[in-house]
């Protein structure tokens, strides 16, 4: 499962900086060429069956950019079968639009309908074992490696016997998927959890990585971290970003802004803060 992505088209470079994609700024993006934004990121659920215009739009988009569906609701972590359909039109809506990759939580987000949040998963031998046969099953259907990300979460279950990271890998390895590594993610858990963010990135195996998220957080007054998606990048999410270009290399590396969102130009003006770290590798 592990073929080289690197070598389609329809990938991301390695310097690339990407966007998550709103419907709003579509005409914007379409009438300047030159925006700065190598490949950008939607959430198929919001997009499949959508006709008129946007659809017009988004497919001149799709031509001329490469594009990385990001799932909201497979629920790969959930108790409930996995929704075959959703995965039918996902696959659809991916052969329409030439998008060639697909990537999901690390988490559950239905039990009986969508639960609309996130939620963490119980860190064990026998969760590794469902999460991993899901993704293969998901990976089997689409005949392409599935992409999982590093989720942030606030609460744990008594009875996890891993940590964050043992539970990772595990998944990573028995179902042979690959890693969207969500850098934001990883220090708001690091510092919930009490853990060493740059440990973390070492362990991490670099072939499976295909892209990196960024994103700002929020923190609540009782000291806690709250992913939030509705602020700039705070100094130690960039840090771990320089870590990541250290130990990996460039990789395609996308902001996420999903709440409170500002004007287009803000977010490229936010976006572009990546190149000079990109171009700025060192040893680490």
């Amino acid at each position: 499962m592990l073929s080289a992505l690197s070598s389609n088209p329809h990938t991301p470079a390695n310097k690339a900086v990407g966007l998550g994609l709103r419907r709003e700024f579509l005409p914007q993006l379409l009438a300047t060429p030159g925006h700065g934004v190598d490949f950008f990121e939607l959430a198929p659920e919001n997009w499949i069956n959508f006709g008129g215009r946007p659809a017009t739009q988004l497919r001149t988009l799709t031509e001329k950019h490469p594009f990385i569906c990001h799932g909201l609701s497979l629920s790969i972590g959930g108790p409930a079968p996995l929704d075959m359909a959703l995965l039918e039109a996902v696959q659809g809506f991916m052969t329409e639009h030439g998008i060639h990759h697909y990537s999901e939580h690390l988490a559950y987000c239905a039990d009986h309908g969508q639960l609309y949040d996130l939620l963490p998963l119980p860190l064990t031998e026998e969760m590794v074992h469902h999460v991993a046969g899901r993704i293969r099953q998901a990976q089997d259907f689409l005949k392409m490696p599935l992409i999982v990300e590093n989720t942030a979460y606030y609460g744990g279950f008594r009875h996890s016997a891993l940590t964050e990271l043992e539970f990772l890998l595990a998944v990573l390895e028995e179902a042979d998927c690959r890693l969207l590594l969500d850098l934001n993610n990883l220090y708001v858990n690091s510092i919930n959890h009490h853990y060493d963010a740059v440990d973390f990135l070492r362990a991490l195996p670099a072939g499976r990585i295909v892209y990196q998220h960024l994103a700002g957080h929020a923190r609540h007054p009782q000291g806690w971290l709250i992913d939030t998606h509705d602020a700039v990048v705070e100094a130690p999410v960039w840090d771990l970003l320089r870590r990541s270009e250290q130990l990996f290399g460039p990789l395609p590396t996308l902001l996420e802004w999903d709440n409170q969102i500002p004007p287009l130009p803000r977010l490229l003006e936010e976006l572009q803060n990546v190149r000079p770290v990109q171009e700025a590798r060192g040893t680490a």
